[in-house]
């Protein structure tokens, strides 16, 4: 075999092995905490839930339906935006966009919003109980 081929087989295996090897990951949530049977960032939720509230209902993973039944009212704002993971070349993750929404006297939340392409997504990733608000930035 020439040194082309041989080369452009270690190249080949090379890139698997490295597809194979990257998980899902989110820098950011490199500490966990367990919430039940589930692993969830410490990141991910921010703040303590008022008592009675139905933010404290909520659990990471949950789908934007799920959200709205819990809630029983559609948010008071939202806004969607590219995240960083946008730019990663080949990245088919569904959190390449992000929508935050805010419950006004509750606070805030944060869903994966899909991918590049507008498919995926809805799944809720962050909470933030924050009664004033100011967890909302357009």
């Amino acid at each position: 075999m020439s040194t082309f081929r041989h080369l452009a087989i270690v190249a080949l295996a090379s890139a698997c092995a490295a597809c194979a090897t990257t998980g899902n990951t989110n820098s950011a949530a490199s500490a966990e905490q367990t919430a039940g049977d589930q692993e969830v960032p410490t990141e991910a939720i921010v703040g303590q839930p008022a008592p009675g509230s139905k933010f404290a209902q909520l659990t990471i993973g949950m789908d934007t339906q799920a959200v709205q039944q819990i809630m029983d009212r559609v948010p008071d704002r939202q806004h969607s935006y590219e995240s960083g993971k946008r730019w990663i070349p080949f990245y088919f993750g569904n959190d390449a966009r992000r929508m935050q929404v805010l419950y006004k006297g509750v606070g805030c939340l944060i869903f994966a919003d899909g991918n590049a392409w507008g498919a995926g997504g809805g799944e809720l990733i962050q909470i933030e109980h924050d009664a004033s608000g100011a967890c909302y930035q357009p």
